[in-house]
């Protein structure tokens, strides 16, 4: 006997439908906890950076970005006496400046150097050498990231022991025999510095070119595991 087409997707839409009736229901799942277990460490920083800057006026363009590229030039020179310290240049711009009535009066351009150390000490006698040029855009201290790394890895294996003990803590709240962990993640990547009076200290310094003081401080790494539980 033969079963035209549309007879032959009818009993294959049947059987689909007959698979798909004869699968279980999900289980209804009850006394389902959210958690969240933050951890932190507060880590030594080991990285400086700091960014230097020249700013120069000049009538004609082309003069004011040789004087600039002379001034960056000779800042890189005195930068190489220093190996421990990787230096690059940053941003260089050349803009007009405007006068009464939207005349143009003249140039202005902008040279930036960036330099980043684990010597400290090393780094700020640079900047006091460099600041006979430049300017001192600012300094800041950081965790590098082989450190953070490192403590992160630390960090993860106690947030999975903080959110164990807050669901014990739940299923004892609960009443419950057990628990079981629907689902975790864990979330790294905090870093969060204080705050140092490093760019104050540092301007201070300028009028003698000394070597501007370094604190490098602390920084706090965080880790945080969050997900749900099931109490039994």
């Amino acid at each position: 006997m033969k079963i035209s087409p549309h007879c032959a997707a009818f009993l294959a839409g049947m059987s689909l439908a007959s698979v798909l009736g004869a699968q279980p229901a999900p289980a209804q799942r009850y006394n389902v906890v959210e958690l969240s277990a933050n951890v932190q460490r507060e880590v030594a920083n080991d990285l400086m950076t700091a960014q230097l800057f020249a700013e120069l006026s000049d009538a004609n363009p082309a003069q004011l970005a040789n004087q600039l590229n002379r001034t960056l030039a000779d800042a890189v020179r005195i930068a190489k006496d220093y190996p421990q310290i990787k230096v690059r240049t940053g941003n260089n711009q050349t803009y007009p400046v405007y006068g009464r009535n939207n005349q143009a009066q003249g140039w202005r351009g902008r040279a930036e150097l960036r330099l980043e150390t684990r010597d400290f000490a090393a780094g700020a006698a640079l900047v006091g050498k460099l600041q006979a040029g430049l300017q001192l855009g600012g300094i800041q201290f950081a965790i590098s990231p082989e450190a953070r790394q490192k403590i992160e890895n630390e960090l993860i294996a106690e947030a999975f022991a903080a959110f164990r003990l807050r669901a014990e803590i739940a299923r004892n709240a609960l009443g419950g025999k057990a628990y079981k962990v629907q689902r975790i993640g864990i979330n790294t990547g905090g870093s969060s510095p204080a705050p140092r009076p490093m760019l104050r200290a540092a301007l201070a310094s300028e009028s003698s070119m000394a070597a501007p003081p370094v604190e490098a401080g602390e920084s706090v790494v965080s880790v945080n595991a969050n997900g749900a539980v099931e109490v039994d």
